[in-house]
């Protein structure tokens, strides 16, 4: 069992930056690939960045440019740099691990931005 915990999360103006961590309870990131996602009411959690295979990473258009993950093995902890927030980018931030029989969500982080 792995449980994975957000932090970071705020209340912040637009144009201001945040960064969220997700820190995990064991050292799980060479066999899981780990990721980002955001949910707002009515509307479907939707991927925000993530690590592929290999390494690489994926962002939503919607944030390219502006947001940026990254990780610390040695803490057990991914990252998620905000920057340039916009009052659409209002949501629960979710950490999720994935591989191909398990997968693990954190309970989320609240980003609130204010115009």
């Amino acid at each position: 069992q792995v449980q994975l915990v957000e932090s970071g999360g705020g209340l912040v103006q637009a144009g201001e930056s945040l960064r969220l961590s997700c820190t995990a309870s064991r050292s799980i990131f060479s066999s899981f690939l780990m990721g980002w996602y955001r949910q707002t009411p009515g509307k479907q959690r939707e991927l925000v960045a993530g690590f592929r295979s290999g390494g690489n990473t994926n962002y939503a258009d919607s944030v390219k440019g502006r947001f940026t993950i990254s990780r610390d093995n040695a803490k057990n902890t991914v990252y998620l740099q905000m920057n340039s927030l916009k009052p659409e980018d209002t949501a629960v931030y979710y950490c999720r691990a994935l591989n191909e029989v398990m997968e693990y969500w954190g309970k989320g982080t609240l980003v609130t931005v204010s115009s």
